[in-house]
């Protein structure tokens, strides 16, 4: 996994916790006197393994950590990656198509880098459902940071998990609407 995310794990959990915290989180994950770098690559067993010991911390689910996370880690890649980003689209073309765009530059400008596989579905104009298949299987972090682009755009989605790789199925299918309730 791509340094920039540890780096920000790091981040987030300085802002919700303080700055000992993260050393805290790394004796836990049992990865004490460990450092992250943006620039270089780590086992995502690390990820795993921070993730699962701030879960712990926290008394949350680890799903609920990474979703949080995700909205944290939402505006640094906005501004890493918006320059990719056309002035009229919104946040449902974002999530419809960061694949084709940003995962696209990710995978040519750093070699072996793994990002999630991403299809779309538009719906409609208020809808797009995403298909997200990764060995990673951080589905809730992919729906964190949807939620975190959302408030960039000072928008409001609702979401809805109609399939998880958690649950069996091949693939998550994370369902996006804009400005409204439906389940």
């Amino acid at each position: 996994m791509h340094g920039i995310i540890f780096s920000q794990l790091r981040k987030y959990v300085e802002t919700k916790q303080g700055g000992p915290a993260w050393n805290t989180l790394l004796k836990h994950a049992q990865l004490e006197n460990r450092a992250y770098l943006s620039v270089s690559e780590y086992p995502d067993a690390e990820m795993e393994a921070l993730v699962s010991a701030a879960a712990t911390m926290s008394g949350q689910p680890a799903t609920a950590v990474l979703e949080d996370f995700g909205v944290f880690i939402a505006p640094t890649l906005m501004n890493m990656y918006g320059h990719l980003i056309p002035g009229d689209w919104k946040t449902l073309d974002v999530i419809e198509k960061t694949d084709e765009t940003i995962h696209h530059v990710v995978r040519v400008q750093t070699p072996g880098a793994k990002p999630p596989v991403l299809h779309t579905i538009r719906r409609s104009e208020d809808e797009v459902v995403l298909i997200y298949s990764s060995p990673r299987k951080l589905c809730a972090l992919a729906i964190g940071i949807a939620r975190g682009v959302a408030k960039q755009f000072n928008e409001t989605i609702e979401v809805a998990q109609t399939k998880c790789i958690h649950n069996g199925a091949p693939h998550c299918e994370i369902v996006f609407r804009k400005g409204w309730k439906f389940w």
